[in-house]
């Protein structure tokens, strides 16, 4: 018994040492500018529910986005600004009405593992349920990234007119 509580203490010893290592593994990067992954081509398909439309059930999509400036607008910071193209199901039981977003994604490289992303564009509205004078509509959101590594990210996108969580590839 004796042993087994010496071994907990050298459990609990090790672990005390290796959790400020694994934390000290982020780094913050918001304020090198240009030190984030380089890539070509963002591809992320995600799931999505509609703001107006919960009671229709989940929808799909697609977000593409191509880098235009790699070190963004402001250059004392770690930003990037890219166009970004798509569409959405929403919903997908339904599948007669979906959505072509573009929007200029302006990203903030936050620390190695984190990134937030602000998208104001529009969307084309085509199918059942579009107004007829008004097939343009305005979009807006927010979002962030969990980059599992520099190329593959968890994403979640917040606004209006939908909520969307996907995986972003950074080719």
């Amino acid at each position: 018994m004796f042993a087994c509580v010496r071994s907990s203490y050298f459990v609990v010893a090790f672990a005390a040492l290796l959790c400020p290592r694994l934390a000290g593994a982020e780094q913050a990067i918001i304020k090198r500018p240009g030190d984030h992954p380089r890539y070509a081509f963002e591809a992320e398909p995600h799931l999505l529910v509609g703001w107006r439309e919960f009671n229709d059930g989940p929808g799909v999509g697609f977000r593409g986005t191509i880098p235009i400036v790699h070190n963004g607008f402001v250059s004392s910071i770690n930003n990037s600004v890219g166009i970004g193209f798509g569409f959405d199901i929403d919903p997908v039981r339904h599948a007669n009405r979906f959505a072509v977003p573009i929007v200029m994604q302006w990203n903030f490289w936050l620390s190695t593992h984190w990134s937030v992303f602000g998208e104001p564009g529009a969307a084309i509205l085509f199918g059942e349920g579009r107004e007829k004078n008004r097939p343009l509509f305005p979009v807006l959101y927010a979002g962030g990234r969990f980059h599992f590594t520099e190329a593959v990210a968890l994403t979640l996108r917040v606004g209006y007119p939908d909520l969307a969580v996907g995986f972003s590839f950074l080719l």
